[in-house]
């Protein structure tokens, strides 16, 4: 049986889609391992999976100034050393990553060590993290056209992002009960900040709460530390920290979406053709990456984006309303995106660098 070592970590979307490949993987013939942070929140998912997880030292790389950027990369050295012999250990056939900061020794360990490994860029330009580890890798996938000119042009496959198959069979009725709705006589918005939370976003809905309750039931997923008590009990309104499983049964149920616009969340709504507004995290406080991501979507005509810098009571309402009335464009845009078989393309790739 192949070995596999898969890697990512530090939001949601660096680790889903690797849960996504999981099952195809094994279908494959592959044993899976895993390598992640020690106390990162990838640790949770992974082992809910069952996959064998290892901890490994992590620190962030900044462009910016922080007192960490003078302990933090002592913090990557250790995990490289640790990642090196987990590789002499495990002995893995390749190795794919999805990015985080965590994934970055993983891959440099696996390149001291002569493993081929194979790293996944959702967002349109690379973030930092996957421009130092694809001097490591023998293959870069990636999720939208525009980013094939970022990349090595003998190393970048054009793959689209790896979605977890169990999202198309949810169970609307599950979600109505989960979110205490007594039927489906309303619409529902189902708003999706991030597995670290918005609080801008949250802020936004909470602020127009009343008014959206007017004319749909509301599942809100808030984050983290992030639930309001003072809503709870509020009729029609669900609000959750984060959403694993039952994600799955409120994509069923819901109407339409209000999300970031993290990679892995959008490829996510076009999959399902959910209408949506995408609030994309702000250019001054990001590399941008977000924007970038949302005025693609927004250009092939698959979601309504909203700036964090316009984002108003008005302007949310108004752009709820508008694509509510308009929802049936939006999904006839996204069914006709012609997407890409992600997971055969990516295992395909996994199995020939595995020889």
């Amino acid at each position: 049986m192949k070995k596999i070592i898969m890697t990512g970590g530090g939001t949601a979307g660096h680790v889903t889609p690797n849960i996504a490949l999981m099952p195809a993987l094994k279908e494959a013939g592959f044993d899976i391992e895993y390598i992640g942070s020690i106390n990162g929140m990838e640790k949770g998912l992974i082992e809910a999976t069952g996959t064998p997880y290892h901890g490994i030292s992590s620190g962030k790389l900044r462009r910016y100034f922080d007192w960490k950027n003078f302990s933090d990369p002592f913090r990557v050295l250790k995990g490289y050393g640790q990642a090196v012999s987990l590789m002499k250990k495990i002995k893995p056939d390749v190795v794919f990553s999805k990015g985080g900061f965590v994934s970055v020794p993983v891959v440099l360990a696996a390149k001291h060590c002569h493993i081929p490994a194979i790293i996944h860029e959702s967002d349109i330009t690379p973030g930092l993290a996957n421009k130092i580890a694809i001097k490591g890798a023998k293959k870069v996938c990636c999720n939208f056209p525009e980013t094939m000119k970022y990349l090595p042009a003998d190393k970048a496959v054009l793959t689209g992002s790896p979605i977890r198959r169990e999202l198309f069979f949810g169970n609307a009725e599950n979600a109505i009960r989960l979110c205490n709705f007594k039927d489906h006589s309303k619409p529902v918005l189902l708003i999706i900040g991030g597995s670290l939370g918005s609080k801008i976003v949250n802020e936004a809905v909470r602020k127009v709460l009343p008014e959206l309750l007017e004319k749909f039931y509301v599942i809100h997923l808030c984050g983290k530390g992030n639930l309001d008590n003072s809503l709870s009990g509020t009729i029609g309104y669900a609000q959750f920290e984060y959403a694993s499983s039952e994600l799955t049964d409120m994509f069923a149920l819901a109407d339409m979406a209000i999300s970031r616009a993290g990679a892995n969340s959008i490829c996510e709504l076009l999959a399902l053709h959910k209408p949506n507004i995408l609030i994309p995290l702000s250019a001054a406080a990001s590399r941008g990456d977000q924007v970038l991501n949302a005025n693609s979507f927004k250009k092939q005509g698959f979601s309504y984006v909203l700036e964090e810098e316009h984002l108003t009571a008005e302007s949310l309402l108004k752009a709820v309303q508008e694509v509510y009335d308009n929802r049936q464009k939006y999904i006839d845009a996204m069914a006709q995106s012609g997407q890409m078989d992600s997971i055969g393309t990516i295992v395909d790739l996994i199995k020939t660098e595995a020889k």
